[in-house]
């Protein structure tokens, strides 16, 4: 899926012979990092393994179809060109094992956030979105190894939380991640939201965030606005129906009201607007706390159904990126791994103008590792674009 709204670059042998992705990488590293308070075994000028080495190395572990192991990793750090141009050292598995002890992770959530503030000269805002500030939150579960006890296997309802969970925002006005943080598997994702959530936001959720209208009060509160999916079975205490617009029965609206939520006064919602549409084989209860001149019922409906990008972005990580398997096991190694896994996704965004396809991505990393010729990428990421037109917008 490609980015929405992005002014796609004109992809050139000369623009990609500069790709500097790695490098652009390490100048984000470099700002954050150099603000920082570090580990006093990283302030030593002697270290041979610096933190911007290890984390080129750790980023080009991704990149790299044919590295799925630590020591793979290592490995690979003792060819020439590798140093030469990623790492500088042949890299020791203990000592790669020390680095993610001594860096704090949350230093790559500013680093993430640095690039995607670069990156966004680059995207221009979906047309019908553009005077709003509309942000999707979800959370997926990345499964942990056996021997990753810390990520507290068993945890849920149906034991289901096993492992480590991104909590991620996706500005869907732009079509590009936004924000996140990496919690063990049983953290709450509307816990997560409450924290992350910023004034003047629209947030968009899934069911799970509808049921709880606790959450409504918390984000209004604070400032911010919300399209959250309700269940069918919610109860409606309707308190005044608004007029369809022609827009809105286009769009699929059956019904469009003021009321409040829940069987009891003390399961009471605020008040919000509930909109249900009928379209494409689908049925949709959708709230929101939007006034109607910031967003129609047509509208909201139109944002809730852009919640599918995160979906996409989840898939596009694990599946076309191949971030599957982790490199270094501890909590803070695992959170490293998926920061730059994010990190990752925001480099290509930046440097293709669009969120490659599996065969677009192979093409990518045979340029990067040498087997393929800057004039048979372009070549190739040209016919992708005109096979998926899609591609080229949201």
């Amino acid at each position: 899926m490609a980015s929405a709204g992005a002014k796609f670059l004109k992809i050139t042998e000369k623009e990609l012979r500069n790709w500097r992705m790695l490098d652009t990488f390490e100048d984000a590293v470099t700002r954050v990092f150099s603000k920082a308070k570090l580990h006093r075994t990283l302030a030593d000028p002697d270290r041979p393994l610096t933190y911007g080495r290890y984390l080129k190395l750790f980023l080009f572990g991704l990149f790299n179809p044919v590295v799925e192991t630590m020591r793979g990793l290592c490995e690979v750090s003792a060819l020439p060109r590798v140093q030469q141009e990623v790492c500088g050292i042949e890299v020791k598995p203990p000592r790669f094992s020390e680095m993610q002890h001594l860096i704090d992770p949350t230093l790559l959530r500013f680093v993430f956030q640095d690039l995607v503030e670069e990156s966004n000269s680059c995207f221009e805002p979906h047309p019908d979105l553009a005077h709003l500030n509309v942000i999707a939150q979800d959370g997926s579960l990345w499964s942990a190894l056996p021997r990753m006890v810390w990520a507290e296997y068993g945890v849920g309802r149906d034991g289901e939380a096993n492992g480590v969970r991104l909590h991620l925002r996706f500005n869907i006005v732009k079509g590009l991640p936004e924000d996140a943080t990496v919690q063990r598997g049983k953290s709450c994702e509307r816990q997560a939201l409450r924290q992350m959530s910023e004034p003047g936001q629209v947030n968009v959720g899934d069911r799970f965030y509808g049921e709880d209208y606790r959450l409504f009060r918390d984000v209004q509160k604070a400032g911010s606005f919300f399209v959250f999916r309700i269940r069918e079975s919610a109860v409606i205490n309707a308190e005044q129906e608004i007029p369809l617009t022609r827009e809105d029965q286009a769009a699929g609206v059956v019904r469009h009201v003021w009321a409040t939520l829940g069987a009891t006064e003390a399961l009471r919602s605020i008040r919000l607007r509930v909109v249900e549409i009928r379209a494409k084989g689908q049925h949709l209860f959708l709230v929101t706390n939007l006034s109607m001149d910031k967003a129609s019922a047509a509208l909201v409906g139109l944002i809730y159904r852009k919640r599918w990008d995160i979906e996409l972005f989840f898939r596009w990580i694990k599946c076309i990126l191949g971030c599957r398997h982790f490199f270094a096991e501890s909590p803070e190694g695992a959170a490293i791994q998926l920061y730059l896994a994010l990190i990752a996704s925001v480099l290509l965004l930046y440097y293709t103008g669009l969120r490659p396809n599996k065969r677009a991505m192979e093409l990518i990393q045979m340029y990067l590792m040498g087997w393929a010729t800057a004039e048979e990428l372009v070549e190739r990421l040209k016919k992708q674009t005109q096979k998926h037109p899609s591609a080229k917008k949201s």
